[in-house]
């Protein structure tokens, strides 16, 4: 019996394996589900076309006009009317992108993104140009993929880069980082401009080393709250500056000192202007969270409401625009003379508060007090020196005055020239009638003098 079973074994692992034809039919059954999920998703999933004729439609899509909705437009020319030419398929990166963006949690097509085709070579009654001229289209590029949103911040639709467009993932990506709000980072002046200052309030936060945990669910806690919303009034944008790296010249000076793995938290408030041609020159104003408070989520929030209520006493307006620079240990120093005179500035003034509201020492320093001290002190001394000094009355003030300045107007009439003195017009002024004011001889006199000196000087030659 043993041996029979030893049999079977071997018999089992010698055993051949099924007939392809019996594993044919479930895979084709397999392969036929697949097909109808995503027949049946794709029929779920349509995706509209604009209506190129259609003006608000179009001026809904590219300008934000209604609902100021988001596009991701594809361009897709459909065949003519009568025409036996078959459509163009779809992009599959598009379809790709559509489906996980519909999908992904917390949010849908309609809240993120309307995807939408359009016919680009359609012309424009308006202006004469095709719709990919007008907006400045390479078509040449495929697919052709366009955003446009009035979250841009370009406010124009702007092309998505062939770099972007090779899987359907790389396009979810990039179209949530244009459309949905996000910390920037600043690299340059530039970028701070164009990406902070611009803009009616803008929160920065000067990493002194990598953010701890805590702090980046504090500033995206704060992003969601404050920099998603349409109102750009009111929206504020936040942004990150590697403070290791980098140097904020203009800004350091008013914020506290930078240390290694310290955080800084400053916001900004535009005045005026704007960084387009039109507009005129770019001022803000910013306020900074001191060294006695500690760097948290409701010491930010705190500070971005204070500055947007207008109720900040702190918050300073810049002479100039802060710039990007690469921090330095010369620009360090100069940031520690600069806060040094303003320390020394701030202690001569308090010195000066304190002097005029206590007393004088008496000396004459040359300044307005020392000067004040002087006068009072004479004025004592000539007192006790005149025992019958006495106060003049407000009458014997103003009868002095009186009388001195109708001194000053008789020595004045002296001085001028009346109508009468004057000769007729015309004529000059008599040589006879000049007098010279230092009381010596006319100017034709010394020059005759001169010649007799130059006679003698001849007759000693």
């Amino acid at each position: 019996m043993a041996g029979k079973a030893g049999k079977k074994k071997s018999k089992s692992k010698t055993e051949r394996p099924p007939a392809i034809d019996k594993l044919l039919k479930p895979a084709i059954g397999v392969v036929l589900a697949f097909l109808g999920y995503y027949f049946m998703k794709g029929l779920d999933t349509e995706i509209p076309r604009i209506d190129v004729n259609d003006e608000l439609a179009l001026r809904e899509v590219f300008f934000g006009e209604g609902q100021g909705q988001t596009y991701a437009v594809l361009c897709n020319t459909p065949p003519k009317e009568g025409s036996t030419t078959k459509p163009l398929p779809i992009s599959s990166v598009f379809q790709d992108a559509m489906d996980e963006l519909s999908s992904s949690k917390g949010s849908n097509n309609n809240s993120i993104v309307n995807f939408v085709l359009m016919d680009c070579t359609h012309t424009l009654p308006t202006s004469g140009k095709t719709i990919a001229q007008k907006f400045s289209l390479n078509l040449n590029q495929r697919p052709t993929i366009f955003i446009s949103s009035p979250k841009l911040d370009s406010g124009v639709p702007k092309q998505i880069p062939s770099k972007h467009l090779k899987t359907g993932h790389m396009l979810a990506k990039v179209i949530r980082q244009m459309v949905l709000p996000h910390t920037q980072k600043i690299e340059s002046t530039k970028d701070l401009k164009n990406k902070c200052l611009n803009a009616s309030y803008c929160a920065v936060l000067l990493k002194g080393g990598t953010p701890q945990r805590f702090m980046k669910d504090a500033i995206s806690n704060l992003l969601q709250k404050y920099g998603d919303t349409d109102n750009e009034k009111k929206r504020v944008v936040f942004a990150s500056v590697d403070s290791s790296v980098l140097y904020m010249m203009g800004l350091e000076e008013h914020i506290p000192e930078f240390v290694k793995d310290t955080h800084r938290f400053v916001v900004f408030k535009k005045v005026s202007g704007g960084i387009k041609e039109k507009d005129s020159r770019l001022i803000t104003s910013m306020a900074s969270l001191d060294d006695s408070t500690k760097l948290s989520h409701n010491s930010m929030e705190d500070l971005i409401k204070s500055v947007m209520s207008g109720k900040n006493a702190n918050i300073k307006k810049l002479s100039s625009l802060p710039q990007v620079k690469t921090r330095t240990k010369k620009l360090e120093e100069q940031e520690r003379a600069k806060r040094q005179r303003k320390a020394n500035a701030s202690q001569k003034k308090e010195q000066a508060s304190s002097s005029t509201t206590g007393a004088h020492s008496g000396e004459n320093d040359g300044s307005k007090d020392g000067r004040r001290a002087e006068r009072e002190r004479r004025r004592e001394e000539h007192r006790k020196n005149n025992p019958n000094y006495r106060e003049k009355t407000p009458e014997e003030i103003a009868e002095i005055e009186r009388k001195r300045r109708q001194r000053m107007a008789e020595e004045s009439e002296k001085w001028n020239i009346g109508a009468e003195d004057a000769p007729p017009e015309g004529e000059p002024i008599d040589e006879d009638g000049y007098d010279d004011l230092d009381g010596g001889d006319d100017y034709g006199d010394e020059e005759d003098n001169d010649e007799e000196d130059d006679e003698e000087v001849m007759d000693l030659d």
